[in-house]
């Protein structure tokens, strides 16, 4: 009972100190730990970890939401994860259209968040294509935050994908090769990224112990602060997300070496 009285006076203060400091206006969370959090618990199957994870990333977009966190960007799938159990990744994809059906479900009550998807949607079973395209449509309208779900997402493969539009956009306007390569500049590969109108991350979270991006927003994380967390993503508590919004707010932002 003690134990937690002082876990909830010490979760207020942190809150405080929060709202009272610099908020980031993008936050980026890598979602990492649902499989050796399955192990952890002794769960019959990795695939019940996933949908742990899941359910974990509705409490998250609430604690933004009371943040007026604008913009969320969630890494729920990377093109390397594509070489997993085939088993497990038809749990992957279940568990991808059930939340992501729910997910814009609540957002059309809310009309709060936009959701769309960035990553190499073509990899994805066609229902699982589906699923994402028809929340897309559903909360376009939505506004003024947004939700970005980063599925069959990899960065190098984002900024190849990249290069390749601009490339083949500037050959349609009749320029050669040789004067695409001498004129380019990183600006205009920025403006060839899956959602180029999305401000660049602040903030980027990784759950589980890990201290790597594995390629997460490589582009747009240039000068995003990082916050490493221990706890499995299932395990994830809104403590340790004001911890997380704690340190970016205590950092000096700098843009340069």
């Amino acid at each position: 009972m003690l134990r937690k009285l002082i876990y909830g006076l010490y979760q207020r203060r942190l809150e405080a100190a929060v709202r009272n400091g610099r908020l980031p206006q993008h936050v980026g969370v890598i979602l990492d730990g649902n499989r050796r959090f399955a192990r952890k618990r002794g769960l019959a199957n990795v695939g019940l970890g996933h949908r742990a994870g899941a359910d974990k990333g509705d409490e998250l977009l609430a604690w933004c939401d009371e943040l007026g966190i604008p913009h969320v960007t969630l890494w729920v799938l990377s093109t390397d994860n594509f070489q997993r159990d085939q088993a497990e990744l038809e749990t992957i994809f279940a568990t991808i259209e059930e939340k992501i059906a729910a997910i814009g479900e609540a957002q059309m009550r809310a009309k709060r968040r936009r959701v769309r998807a960035v990553g190499r949607l073509e990899m994805l079973p066609e229902s699982t294509r589906e699923a994402i395209h028809r929340v897309e449509a559903e909360t376009a309208e939505n506004a003024p935050f947004e939700l970005i779900v980063a599925v069959g997402y990899g960065g190098r493969e984002e900024i190849t994908d990249a290069v390749k539009r601009l490339i083949a956009d500037r050959l349609r306007r009749g320029e050669s090769l040789e004067g695409i390569a001498s004129k380019l500049e990183p600006d205009e590969i920025g403006q060839y990224m899956y959602a180029p109108d999305v401000p660049d991350p602040d903030l980027i979270i990784r759950t589980s112990g890990e201290l790597r991006l594995s390629g997460f927003l490589l582009w747009q994380s240039a000068y995003s602060e990082y916050y490493f967390c221990d706890v499995y993503w299932p395990e994830f508590r809104r403590i340790d997300f004001l911890r997380a919004i704690r340190s970016y707010n205590r950092r000096q932002r700098r843009h340069g070496a």
